[in-house]
Parts: structure tokens; sequence; C-alpha cells
């Protein structure tokens, strides 16, 4: 199988992160390699890029909760980190979407999926799933569900 557009991407930039001698970038690249590398293995798989959007959507989301914990404790040291890390990944995310335009991707998939109460939230998150992933937060998409619904 043929390496993913976006894997190879990443891979070209880590030689050039390594050529250039930017150790933070490197390192931060390397975290979403091995990440890659963990999931390929784990399941025997090579991944697309589809895959590869939901492993950097995680580690965007991760790295979300370790900045507002940090913040909490006072490390701004370890929040530094962390964003710039963040701010790495980002850049291989899509572009994300506006609020209004999850909005109403919510509204066309709750008429779509011809949901009627919350009990109906899990046919309209696999709807919007392939449209959103790693271009809005599926916890605040999961709350316009939720106000739809109700």
């Amino acid at each position: 199988m043929t390496e993913s557009d976006l894997k190879a991407r990443v891979t070209e930039d880590m030689k050039t992160a390594m050529k250039a001698r930017d150790q933070a970038k490197l390192s931060a690249i390397r975290l979403i390699l091995a990440a890659v590398k963990q999931r390929e293995v784990d399941e025997r798989i090579t991944m697309t890029d589809e895959q590869l959007l939901v492993v950097l959507d995680k580690m965007s989301k991760q790295r979300r909760e370790s900045i507002k914990e940090f913040q909490a404790a006072n490390r701004t040291d370890l929040v530094e980190k962390e964003q710039f890390e963040l701010d790495v990944i980002a850049g291989y995310l899509p572009t994300p979407l506006t609020d209004s335009e999850v909005a109403a991707l919510v509204t066309k998939a709750v008429a779509d999926t011809g949901a009627a109460s919350v009990k109906d939230m899990g046919k309209i998150m696999a709807a919007l799933k392939p449209q959103l992933q790693g271009r809005a937060d599926m916890a605040v998409v999961g709350q316009l569900i939720k106000q739809q619904l109700s």
C-alpha cells in the first residue's frame, strides 16, 4: 500500500526540521509519527489520511486538556510546550469550521436522519463525523445536537 499524502507531508516536515536543527518542532513531529506508527502496528494497517486525521484530532484534544490542567496548576513552562505541540498538530488538520457552519451541518444532519429525540444522537453523530473530523470539536457538536433535539 502507498503512504498517505498527509503522512508523507509529516515525514517531509520531520526531515526539514532535522536539517534546520529545530529541536522543538522535530520533537513535536516525532510525537505525531510515533502515535501513527503505534496505531499502524497495533491494528496491522497502513493508515489513510482519514485515519491519520482521527489520530491528529485525538492528539490535539489531549493537548487542549493538558493546557487547561497546567494553567490551573500555574505551570506556564508546560503550557507553552503543550501549546507549541498543539500548534504543530493543528498545522496538519484541515481548516476549522466556524460555529455557524457547524450549526448548519448539525441542523441538516438532524433533518436528514429524521431524528426526533436525544436517543437518535448516535445516528446524527455517525452522519456528521466524516464531515467534521479534525474540523470541529465533537464535544461542542454533541451539545449542539442535544440543544436541537430537546
